[in-house]
Protein backbone atom coordinates (compact mmCIF):
# COMPACT_ATOMS: atom_id res chain seq x y z
CA UNK A 1 0.00 0.00 0.00
CA UNK A 2 1.40 3.76 -0.67
CA UNK A 3 0.37 6.04 1.94
CA UNK A 4 1.70 9.76 1.70
CA UNK A 5 1.59 12.21 4.73
CA UNK A 6 1.52 16.25 4.20
CA UNK A 7 0.95 19.55 6.30
CA UNK A 8 -1.60 22.45 6.01
CA UNK A 9 -2.31 25.51 7.22
CA UNK A 10 0.11 26.95 10.29
CA UNK A 11 3.25 24.96 10.85
CA UNK A 12 3.40 23.40 14.54
CA UNK A 13 6.17 22.02 16.57
CA UNK A 14 5.46 18.05 16.36
CA UNK A 15 4.93 17.74 12.76
CA UNK A 16 8.58 16.77 11.95
CA UNK A 17 8.34 13.63 14.57
CA UNK A 18 4.96 12.94 13.21
CA UNK A 19 6.55 12.43 9.53
CA UNK A 20 9.88 10.90 10.55
CA UNK A 21 7.64 8.14 12.38
CA UNK A 22 5.21 7.65 8.91
CA UNK A 23 8.18 7.30 7.48
CA UNK A 24 9.79 4.79 9.99
CA UNK A 25 6.58 2.75 10.50
CA UNK A 26 5.70 2.61 6.36
CA UNK A 27 8.94 0.57 5.92
CA UNK A 28 8.31 -1.18 8.91
CA UNK A 29 4.94 -2.68 8.15
CA UNK A 30 6.13 -3.01 4.63
CA UNK A 31 4.51 0.13 2.81
CA UNK A 32 5.68 2.51 0.29
CA UNK A 33 5.59 5.90 2.32
CA UNK A 34 5.24 8.99 0.24
CA UNK A 35 5.83 12.87 0.99
CA UNK A 36 3.98 16.01 -0.33
CA UNK A 37 5.67 19.09 -0.14
CA UNK A 38 4.12 22.27 0.85
CA UNK A 39 0.78 21.29 1.71
CA UNK A 40 -2.45 21.51 -0.46
CA UNK A 41 -0.55 23.58 -2.97
CA UNK A 42 2.21 20.76 -3.23
CA UNK A 43 -0.70 18.41 -3.74
CA UNK A 44 -2.75 20.42 -6.85
CA UNK A 45 0.97 20.82 -8.08
CA UNK A 46 2.28 17.33 -7.74
CA UNK A 47 5.43 17.96 -5.54
CA UNK A 48 4.92 14.18 -4.33
CA UNK A 49 8.02 12.37 -3.37
CA UNK A 50 8.68 8.90 -2.36
CA UNK A 51 10.47 9.10 1.09
CA UNK A 52 13.67 7.46 2.03
CA UNK A 53 15.03 6.91 5.46
CA UNK A 54 17.59 9.47 5.10
CA UNK A 55 14.96 12.05 4.41
CA UNK A 56 13.71 12.09 7.65
CA UNK A 57 16.71 11.05 9.84
CA UNK A 58 17.95 14.11 12.62
CA UNK A 59 14.60 15.82 12.38
CA UNK A 60 12.70 14.56 15.20
CA UNK A 61 14.13 17.51 17.28
CA UNK A 62 13.26 20.26 14.84
CA UNK A 63 10.62 22.79 14.94
CA UNK A 64 8.36 23.44 12.10
CA UNK A 65 8.05 20.99 9.22
CA UNK A 66 10.56 19.86 6.77
CA UNK A 67 8.10 19.09 4.06
CA UNK A 68 6.91 23.06 4.50
CA UNK A 69 2.95 23.57 4.50
CA UNK A 70 0.85 26.11 2.82
CA UNK A 71 -3.10 27.40 2.60
CA UNK A 72 -4.48 27.49 -0.62
CA UNK A 73 -7.22 29.42 -2.28
CA UNK A 74 -7.05 27.14 -5.30
CA UNK A 75 -8.21 24.16 -3.53
CA UNK A 76 -11.49 26.01 -2.92
CA UNK A 77 -12.15 25.51 -6.65
CA UNK A 78 -13.23 21.47 -7.84
CA UNK A 79 -10.68 21.49 -10.68
CA UNK A 80 -7.61 21.77 -8.65
CA UNK A 81 -9.42 19.13 -6.25
CA UNK A 82 -9.62 16.95 -9.20
CA UNK A 83 -6.11 17.84 -9.86
CA UNK A 84 -4.98 16.96 -6.69
CA UNK A 85 -7.01 13.61 -6.51
CA UNK A 86 -5.39 12.66 -9.99
CA UNK A 87 -1.96 13.62 -8.63
CA UNK A 88 -2.42 10.46 -5.47
CA UNK A 89 -3.34 8.15 -8.40
CA UNK A 90 -0.36 8.98 -10.54
CA UNK A 91 1.36 7.10 -7.39
CA UNK A 92 -0.89 4.54 -6.33
CA UNK A 93 -1.18 6.47 -3.18
CA UNK A 94 -4.53 4.74 -1.23
CA UNK A 95 -4.07 6.23 2.21
CA UNK A 96 -3.30 10.36 3.25
CA UNK A 97 -2.55 11.56 6.72
CA UNK A 98 -3.22 15.41 6.66
CA UNK A 99 -1.29 17.21 9.98
CA UNK A 100 -3.38 20.24 10.41
CA UNK A 101 -5.98 22.25 11.73
CA UNK A 102 -9.90 22.90 11.67
CA UNK A 103 -9.16 25.08 8.46
CA UNK A 104 -7.80 22.09 6.47
CA UNK A 105 -9.76 19.05 8.18
CA UNK A 106 -12.79 21.31 6.52
CA UNK A 107 -10.79 20.99 3.12
CA UNK A 108 -9.90 17.70 3.78
CA UNK A 109 -13.78 16.90 4.40
CA UNK A 110 -15.49 18.54 1.27
CA UNK A 111 -12.39 16.53 -0.92
CA UNK A 112 -12.73 13.19 0.70
CA UNK A 113 -16.45 13.54 -0.23
CA UNK A 114 -15.97 14.09 -3.89
CA UNK A 115 -13.50 11.55 -4.20
CA UNK A 116 -12.77 7.91 -3.00
CA UNK A 117 -10.34 9.26 -0.20
CA UNK A 118 -8.52 7.31 2.57
CA UNK A 119 -7.50 9.51 4.99
CA UNK A 120 -7.09 10.14 8.75
CA UNK A 121 -6.04 13.93 10.20
CA UNK A 122 -3.68 14.58 12.77
CA UNK A 123 -4.82 17.62 15.17
CA UNK A 124 -1.63 19.91 14.92
CA UNK A 125 -2.01 23.38 15.65
CA UNK A 126 -0.30 25.61 18.68
CA UNK A 127 -4.24 27.43 19.28
CA UNK A 128 -4.84 23.68 20.45
CA UNK A 129 -8.84 24.73 19.34
CA UNK A 130 -9.71 21.56 17.21
CA UNK A 131 -13.39 19.94 18.33
CA UNK A 132 -13.39 16.27 19.79
CA UNK A 133 -9.71 16.47 20.75
CA UNK A 134 -8.01 17.82 24.24
CA UNK A 135 -4.68 18.02 22.64
CA UNK A 136 -2.98 19.17 19.42
CA UNK A 137 0.35 18.85 18.01
CA UNK A 138 2.51 21.55 19.14
CA UNK A 139 0.34 23.45 21.91
CA UNK A 140 2.29 22.61 24.46
CA UNK A 141 6.02 23.76 22.80
CA UNK A 142 4.10 26.88 21.79
CA UNK A 143 3.09 26.58 25.78
CA UNK A 144 6.87 26.44 26.99
CA UNK A 145 8.18 28.87 24.40
CA UNK A 146 5.63 31.55 25.82
CA UNK A 147 6.23 30.32 29.29
CA UNK A 148 10.25 31.33 28.75
CA UNK A 149 8.99 34.98 27.76
CA UNK A 150 6.88 35.43 30.24
CA UNK A 151 9.43 34.50 32.72
CA UNK A 152 11.78 37.04 31.37
CA UNK A 153 9.41 39.58 31.36
CA UNK A 154 8.48 39.32 34.71
CA UNK A 155 12.51 39.69 35.27
CA UNK A 156 12.55 43.02 34.03
CA UNK A 157 8.58 44.10 35.13
CA UNK A 158 9.46 43.82 38.75
CA UNK A 159 12.60 45.83 38.53
CA UNK A 160 10.39 49.08 37.78
CA UNK A 161 6.93 50.15 38.92
CA UNK A 162 5.67 49.57 35.32
CA UNK A 163 3.15 46.74 33.95
CA UNK A 164 3.92 44.76 31.04
CA UNK A 165 0.68 43.61 28.68
CA UNK A 166 2.13 40.72 26.65
CA UNK A 167 -0.07 39.43 23.60
CA UNK A 168 0.03 35.64 22.38
CA UNK A 169 -1.75 33.84 19.57
CA UNK A 170 -4.55 31.83 19.17
CA UNK A 171 -6.94 33.08 16.76
CA UNK A 172 -10.26 33.04 18.13
CA UNK A 173 -9.58 30.35 21.57
CA UNK A 174 -8.42 31.44 24.48
CA UNK A 175 -6.33 28.19 25.25
CA UNK A 176 -2.88 29.78 25.09
CA UNK A 177 -3.69 32.65 26.96
CA UNK A 178 -5.34 31.31 29.87
CA UNK A 179 -2.91 28.53 30.14
CA UNK A 180 0.51 30.87 30.03
CA UNK A 181 -1.39 33.12 32.49
CA UNK A 182 -1.71 30.23 35.00
CA UNK A 183 1.71 28.80 34.71
CA UNK A 184 2.98 32.31 34.73
CA UNK A 185 1.35 33.77 37.93
CA UNK A 186 -0.36 36.66 35.71
CA UNK A 187 -2.42 38.80 37.69
CA UNK A 188 -4.85 39.52 34.50
CA UNK A 189 -5.77 37.46 31.20
CA UNK A 190 -8.05 38.63 28.60
CA UNK A 191 -9.61 35.76 25.82
CA UNK A 192 -12.38 35.83 23.57
CA UNK A 193 -14.64 33.09 25.56
CA UNK A 194 -15.23 35.77 28.74
CA UNK A 195 -15.84 39.05 28.77
CA UNK A 196 -13.25 41.32 30.21
CA UNK A 197 -14.66 42.93 33.61
CA UNK A 198 -12.52 46.18 33.84
CA UNK A 199 -14.67 47.79 36.52
CA UNK A 200 -14.07 45.21 39.16
CA UNK A 201 -10.69 44.12 38.36
CA UNK A 202 -9.55 48.03 37.93
CA UNK A 203 -10.58 48.74 41.65
CA UNK A 204 -8.90 45.77 42.62
CA UNK A 205 -5.59 46.54 41.33
CA UNK A 206 -5.74 50.31 41.95
CA UNK A 207 -6.17 49.04 45.59
CA UNK A 208 -3.22 47.03 45.42
CA UNK A 209 -1.14 49.61 43.76
CA UNK A 210 -1.85 51.75 46.85
CA UNK A 211 -0.87 49.31 49.06
CA UNK A 212 2.70 49.09 47.31
CA UNK A 213 1.94 46.87 44.00
CA UNK A 214 4.41 47.87 41.66
CA UNK A 215 4.04 45.76 38.89
CA UNK A 216 1.66 43.82 36.99
CA UNK A 217 1.54 41.12 34.40
CA UNK A 218 -1.35 41.14 31.81
CA UNK A 219 -1.88 38.13 29.00
CA UNK A 220 -4.47 38.84 26.09
CA UNK A 221 -5.56 36.95 23.63
CA UNK A 222 -4.98 38.47 20.00
CA UNK A 223 -8.34 36.88 19.31
CA UNK A 224 -9.76 40.16 21.34
CA UNK A 225 -8.43 42.42 19.36
CA UNK A 226 -8.32 44.45 23.18
CA UNK A 227 -4.28 45.09 23.09
CA UNK A 228 -4.61 48.87 22.91
CA UNK A 229 -7.64 48.81 24.96
CA UNK A 230 -6.19 46.96 27.80
CA UNK A 231 -2.78 49.37 27.20
CA UNK A 232 -4.88 52.26 28.00
CA UNK A 233 -6.50 51.01 30.54
CA UNK A 234 -4.16 49.82 32.97
CA UNK A 235 -2.06 53.68 32.15
CA UNK A 236 -4.95 55.34 32.84
CA UNK A 237 -6.94 53.94 34.41
CA UNK A 238 -5.02 51.07 36.71
CA UNK A 239 -2.31 53.72 37.05
CA UNK A 240 0.71 51.59 35.74
CA UNK A 241 3.41 52.56 33.22
CA UNK A 242 2.99 50.03 31.07
CA UNK A 243 4.78 48.08 28.33
CA UNK A 244 3.43 45.44 25.27
CA UNK A 245 5.36 42.71 23.94
CA UNK A 246 3.57 40.94 21.15
CA UNK A 247 4.89 37.35 21.03
CA UNK A 248 4.02 36.77 17.27
CA UNK A 249 5.61 33.95 15.50
CA UNK A 250 7.92 33.13 17.96
CA UNK A 251 5.26 30.77 19.51
CA UNK A 252 5.35 28.67 16.35
CA UNK A 253 8.86 27.42 16.89
CA UNK A 254 11.48 25.83 18.82
CA UNK A 255 12.25 22.26 19.37
CA UNK A 256 9.23 19.86 20.03
CA UNK A 257 9.30 19.03 23.61
CA UNK A 258 9.16 15.96 25.19
CA UNK A 259 5.31 15.46 25.27
CA UNK A 260 5.05 17.20 21.71
CA UNK A 261 7.12 14.41 20.49
CA UNK A 262 5.44 11.56 22.48
CA UNK A 263 2.68 12.83 21.36
CA UNK A 264 3.33 12.80 17.56
CA UNK A 265 4.10 9.33 18.28
CA UNK A 266 1.07 7.70 19.54
CA UNK A 267 -0.75 10.01 16.95
CA UNK A 268 0.96 8.80 13.84
CA UNK A 269 0.61 5.14 14.75
CA UNK A 270 -3.08 5.28 15.42
CA UNK A 271 -3.82 6.83 12.07
CA UNK A 272 -1.44 4.58 10.23
CA UNK A 273 -2.96 1.59 11.94
CA UNK A 274 -6.26 3.07 11.01
CA UNK A 275 -5.15 3.39 7.17
CA UNK A 276 -3.58 -0.30 6.98
CA UNK A 277 -6.96 -1.89 7.88
CA UNK A 278 -9.16 0.53 6.23
CA UNK A 279 -10.59 1.21 2.93
CA UNK A 280 -12.99 4.10 2.90
CA UNK A 281 -11.62 6.23 5.94
CA UNK A 282 -12.75 9.97 6.52
CA UNK A 283 -11.64 9.95 10.29
CA UNK A 284 -9.40 12.36 13.05
CA UNK A 285 -7.84 10.74 15.34
CA UNK A 286 -8.12 12.43 18.64
CA UNK A 287 -6.71 12.49 22.19
CA UNK A 288 -9.36 12.57 25.10
CA UNK A 289 -9.67 10.57 28.71
CA UNK A 290 -6.40 9.52 28.58
CA UNK A 291 -7.29 7.65 24.94
CA UNK A 292 -6.14 8.00 21.86
CA UNK A 293 -9.31 7.78 19.56
CA UNK A 294 -10.99 8.34 15.84
CA UNK A 295 -13.90 10.13 15.40
CA UNK A 296 -15.93 11.25 12.31
CA UNK A 297 -14.38 13.96 10.82
CA UNK A 298 -18.12 15.94 10.76
CA UNK A 299 -17.78 15.58 14.20
CA UNK A 300 -14.54 17.31 14.00
CA UNK A 301 -15.68 20.06 11.80
CA UNK A 302 -19.70 20.45 12.52
CA UNK A 303 -19.14 22.25 16.37
CA UNK A 304 -16.44 24.86 17.71
CA UNK A 305 -14.13 24.06 19.66
CA UNK A 306 -14.99 25.24 23.30
CA UNK A 307 -12.59 25.67 26.10
CA UNK A 308 -12.76 23.67 29.55
CA UNK A 309 -15.29 25.12 32.58
CA UNK A 310 -12.01 24.45 34.83
CA UNK A 311 -10.31 27.11 32.57
CA UNK A 312 -12.84 29.72 32.29
CA UNK A 313 -13.18 29.62 35.89
CA UNK A 314 -8.96 29.79 36.53
CA UNK A 315 -9.79 33.39 34.85
CA UNK A 316 -11.44 34.41 38.20
CA UNK A 317 -9.21 32.62 39.88
CA UNK A 318 -5.79 34.66 38.90
CA UNK A 319 -4.30 37.87 41.57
Amino acid sequence: MALAIMCSGGDAAGMNPAIKKFVDYAYKKGEEPYLIYRGLEGLIDGKIVKAEHRDVAGILHRGGTIIQSSRSKRFFEYQFREQAYNNLKKHNISGLIVLGGDGSFRAMDRFSSEFNLNFVGIPSTIDNDINGTEYCLGSDTALNVIRDALDKIRDTASSFNRAFLVEVMGRDCGHLAIVSAMASGAEICVVPEIEFESEALGKRLRKEVENGRHYALAIVAEGTKKTTEIHKWLQETVGLETRVSILGHIQRGGNPTVRDRLMAFDFTITAMNHLLNSTNSNKVVVYRDGEFKLIEIEEVVSTKYKLPKRYLDAINLLD
